[in-house]
């Protein structure tokens, strides 16, 4: 998670809701302090339906699996202080129980959603003294840039001035007042960008150490060890009975880096009957890495996508590669598992298999953002990610911003690998069965020979 930093008392009096046990300092009657409850008592329930429920109302981000952990190791937390607090954001103080250690948190609830909460975090106490306090004209730069920079780059200009000009509304009538912590000024500011403008795809960066001026990128490339020791997203390679090929994918890497992984996951399954691609845990990545999977499921060049540039007013197609290494997945059924989750890329890849008839997308409707996005600096520390770009799909002239990609088959996302085994048994069962019908010997004698024709 990101961490946070906590300064001074709290930055005015407002009425309060103490715990159950009376222990504990008192909680602001907000939003924001009323998260901070639910999720102190969520947590150290230490039971796992009850932090389940409250994961999935207020923090569907988080990881069950690792909450539960770090519970058992840390015993729960006792509220010490309330730092600062306002009507969407609080900063405060907790004492582990299994070791005494003094934690430091932050929590921030979204402006048209006060009980979702967009930033939860924490960091030893003292971690962060020597960050930066963000000021008055700090705050006003970091609006001001960043309007600028969306009225500058910003896909559709009408809404970027939209946008920008009620960003300035916001800042004079003090709706960031008071806020001295980066993470969390970046986060209000991110929370009002994406309900002003319906794009999930902007958002405001916080770096405690100052960027290099020449620094490109809020986000800079993942190093290539690092995607080496995570296999560049390709989590899991697995076959399930009878014959079918399980594919679970983290992130669109890039190809420049991680062709040769996509390569070799890819003709791993060439011999499976059917395959399963999970992008239910993938919040997008790279077009190009798209076009490369893609290009491993049709034998002819297929168009993908055309993708518009505003900033250079040019729009590029996206097609499938006419050679790829290996063998090709051609026609055999390939199901697709999407959730609330998957975002980006992992849509486009979903979208436009969708529209091309080549796969059946299983699960949940995703996150809906559809927006080519490049880091923009606003100065040494902040960073805004501006969508610049869109993707139209050649069949449906659309895309899925801001509407997710509905699945052909709608089941929750914990049971979608479910229903698609069932699915690919059966189909691939039935197809088994049509081979072998009006030949001599017995089906079960018998071994298709043509099922991996165009190979």
């Amino acid at each position: 998670m990101a961490t946070g930093s906590f300064f001074g008392a709290l930055l005015s009096v407002l009425p309060v809701l103490a715990l159950a046990d009376g222990s504990a300092p008192s909680i602001p009657d907000t939003p924001a302090g009323h998260a901070l409850a639910s999720w102190l008592e969520a947590f150290n329930s230490g039971d796992r339906a009850t932090w389940e429920s409250f994961e999935k109302a207020d923090a569907p981000w988080l990881s069950t699996d690792r909450e539960i952990a770090l519970r058992a190791r840390s015993g729960g937390y006792d509220l010490q202080r309330i730092d600062q607090s306002d009507k969407l954001w609080i900063t405060f103080h907790v004492k582990e129980r299994a070791s005494s250690a003094q934690l430091t948190g932050s929590l921030v609830v979204k402006s048209n959603d006060p009980d979702y909460i967009s930033l939860l975090s924490l960091a030893p106490a003292g971690a962060k003294s020597g960050e930066i306090l963000v000021d008055d004209a700090e705050r006003g730069r970091v609006i001001e840039g960043a309007a600028k920079l969306l009225d500058e780059f910003y896909v559709f200009p009408d809404v970027a001035r939209n946008v920008s000009a009620k960003l300035r509304a916001q800042q004079r009538h003090s709706g960031y007042r008071g806020i001295t912590d980066g993470d969390v000024l970046a986060t209000r500011i991110t929370d009002d960008l994406h309900a002003l403008s319906g794009d999930k795809h902007v958002a405001v960066d916080f770096f405690p150490e100052a960027m290099a001026p020449a620094e490109p990128a809020s986000r800079p490339h993942p190093d290539p060890r690092q995607l080496a020791a995570s296999n560049c997203g390709f989590e899991a390679a697995e076959h399930y009975g009878p014959n079918i090929g399980y594919l679970k994918l983290t992130v669109f890497a890039a190809p420049e880096t991680c062709a040769p992984t996509a390569i070799a996951a890819m003709n791993f399954h060439a011999d499976s009957d059917a395959l399963i691609i999970d992008l239910r845990d993938n919040h997008g990545g790279a077009p190009r890495m798209v076009a490369l999977i893609c290009s491993y499921l049709f034998n002819e060049p297929t168009h993908l996508d055309d993708i518009y540039d505003r900033t250079e007013n040019t729009t590029e197609q996206l097609w499938t590669l006419v050679y790829v290494p290996g063998r090709k997945f051609t026609g055999k059924p390939v199901f697709v598992l999407t959730s609330g989750r998957t975002f980006s890329a992992a849509e486009e890849f979903s979208y436009d298999l969708k529209a091309l008839k080549r796969a059946t997308l299983i699960g949940e409707t995703t996150g809906g953002g559809a927006h080519t996005v490049a880091p923009q600096r606003i100065d040494e520390h902040f960073f805004i990610r501006v969508p610049f770009g869109r993707i139209i799909n050649p069949i449906t002239k659309t895309d899925w911003e801001g509407t997710g990609v509905e699945p052909d088959v709608q089941v929750a996302a914990a049971v979608a690998l479910d229903e698609a085994l069932k699915r690919a048994r059966e189909q691939t069962t039935s197809s088994s069965r049509r081979s072998t019908v009006g030949h001599s010997g017995r089906a079960a004698d018998r071994v298709p020979t043509a099922q991996y024709s165009g190979h």
